[in-house]
């Protein structure tokens, strides 16, 4: 006996059956039953590069009309078409992508949304040309999405591989990797999905490239369906990565399309957003709007350089180091000064390249001054008024922290313009990332002990840290004298590293705390929960 006709699959049948006067319901029922590899409408076999597709009637005959496929089955279609494989976005920015993360040889690259492969081949070619070896995953929900060279290539093993795994990105994605590749993906996604598949990239990934189309699509014509479904300016998907967490360390957009580099993992402890020492919140809320209404230039993400730069901080090292200081500055590396160091290095004779405050207290206005010819002045937006003042408008920065008790004054005053930049609670652990997002990866570190040596807290006068109290902190059988807000630092700098490390490259000049821990890989044997109250007391 014949099974019944479903009647779901009947009212499908009897929609397409209105339109066309052959064949009837039952000989598509009985062409489903006889032979599932054959088009139920017209006989026609399967193409068998796409499994259940018909070539001829442009559709998959098992769920009917196109109108009833799944988000998968009409990228399935999409790619039987030659006409959409003609251009693939991922090749044509892979090579941003190699500028912008630099990854690690023999690192592993996901490549979210893959399409064609074109974009992961062009990665690893360009990355072995390079002398990197790289690993990398593509994920694609349409099993036949690879351009057939690809496939080829996902079969050689070597130290530079290509591997594929057809995957839907609205599911956990199963692996990790410390880079992510995801090029005019997020336009595609249903709306109600986005953050769903966001999300599923951001944890599968420690950083991740995205490019992402602010236009409509025109291939969609070809199988009669819309294919950019969430289609937003860079704004909208700017705060949307923000509100995910993520830290964006690279940003370009235009009115077709936006770029972004992007984390948002941490480990144990956060990159901490302190930032805010030693005055009160509304003051800082005060001093953020103020300094927004002032009218001075924000920072904005840059390009990567290859240019060194030397960090200069305060630490009782600094003063051993300048005549390496002096050497580096005659060969070309930028000379970026923290805090004081900023009138030490002038009295030294040396040319500064920029300055950077972040401490929302009146005083530090004397680290901005006198003001040299040639230096940028990168100030955090919650300094004091007063920092600022006679500063050249043209060299004037601001940049911000990522801390939530502002973030809503920087929405109302530049909503979707402002960019956070995160780290710990001391202004080093500020320039690293800012200066990353700059487009540095290449520090020297000079002065940056992070410790007390010879009774000294610092190479130069800063009365207000005489008398601060000092003790052990431990660190691979060597014990350091500290203030709470150095072992502070020191573990904030560990986690900084953990997170950020791979995106630059750091040397520690001079024999103090945070040489030492780079050196040895140790841990400091002390708590930071008790040095953070030690330093608040």
């Amino acid at each position: 006996m014949n099974a019944q006709p479903n009647d779901e699959l009947s009212a499908v049948v009897d929609s397409i059956n209105s339109k066309t006067a052959e064949p009837s319901v039952q000989t598509i029922l009985d062409r489903i039953r006889k032979d599932p590899n054959i088009c139920c409408f017209c006989g026609t076999p399967y193409d068998s590069r796409v499994p259940g597709y018909c070539v001829k009637c442009q559709k998959f005959p098992m769920t009917a009309e196109p109108m009833y496929w799944t988000e998968q089955q009409k990228y399935t279609a999409m790619w039987s078409h030659d006409q959409y494989r003609g251009v693939a976005p991922g090749e044509q920015i892979a090579p941003e992508f190699l500028n912008v993360a630099r990854p690690r040889n023999g690192a592993t690259v996901i490549d979210f949304g893959a399409g064609t492969g074109r974009g992961s081949r062009a990665i690893a070619i360009l990355a072995n040309l390079a002398g990197i070896d790289l690993h990398i995953e593509m994920l694609d929900f349409a099993a036949n999405a690879l351009d057939e060279d690809v496939v080829e290539l996902c079969k050689q093993e070597g130290a530079t591989t290509l591997r594929f795994r057809q995957h839907d990105l609205t599911k956990p994605v199963g692996i990790n990797a410390p880079y992510g590749f995801c090029t005019d993906v997020m336009e595609h996604i249903p709306p109600e999905q986005v953050d769903l598949v966001l999300t599923n990239i951001l944890q599968a990934a420690q950083h991740v490239f995205f490019q992402i189309s602010c236009t409509d699509d025109a291939c969609g014509a070809l199988i009669g369906h819309t294919l950019h479904l969430s289609v937003h300016e860079p704004a909208w998907w700017k705060k949307k990565l923000e509100d995910l967490g993520c830290t964006i360390h690279y940003w370009q957009e235009s009115d077709e399309y936006c770029l972004a580099y992007v984390t948002a993992w941490s480990d144990g402890q956060d990159v901490v957003d302190v930032g805010m020492l030693n005055i009160a919140e509304e003051a800082i809320r005060t001093n953020v709007r103020t300094n927004l209404r002032a009218g001075w230039h924000q920072v904005m993400p840059h390009s990567p350089q290859s240019t060194e730069v030397m960090i200069l901080g305060g630490g009782p090292s600094l003063a051993g180091q300048l005549d390496t200081i002096k050497r580096m500055r005659f060969e070309g590396k930028k000379l970026v000064t923290l805090n004081g160091a900023y009138n030490w290095a002038i009295e030294q004779g040396l040319e500064v390249s920029a300055q950077i405050v972040v401490d929302a207290r009146p005083h530090n206005a004397r680290f901005t001054k006198p003001v040299q010819a040639s230096t940028i002045y990168l100030m955090g937006s919650q300094v004091d008024p007063s920092v600022l003042e006679g500063l050249p408008k043209e060299r004037t920065l601001l940049w911000h922290t990522t801390a939530e008790s502002i973030r809503d004054i920087l929405e109302e005053e530049c909503p979707g313009k402002w960019f956070g930049v995160p780290g710990g609670s001391t202004v080093l652990l500020r320039a690293i990332p800012l200066l990353r997002m700059l487009g540095y990866s290449r520090f020297h570190l000079f002065g940056m002990d992070s410790c007390v040596t010879a009774d000294a807290h610092h190479a130069y006068s800063q009365p207000e840290n005489d008398g601060v109290p000092l003790f052990p902190a431990t660190v691979g059988g060597r014990v350091f004298q500290c203030t709470a807000w150095q072992v502070a630092q020191a573990q904030e700098f560990m986690n900084l590293i953990r997170v950020m490390g791979n995106m630059f490259e750091i040397q520690v000049h001079g024999d103090g705390l945070l040489g030492w821990i780079l050196q040895h890989g140790a841990q400091v044997d002390i708590d930071l929960e008790e040095a953070r109250e030690e330093s608040e007391r």
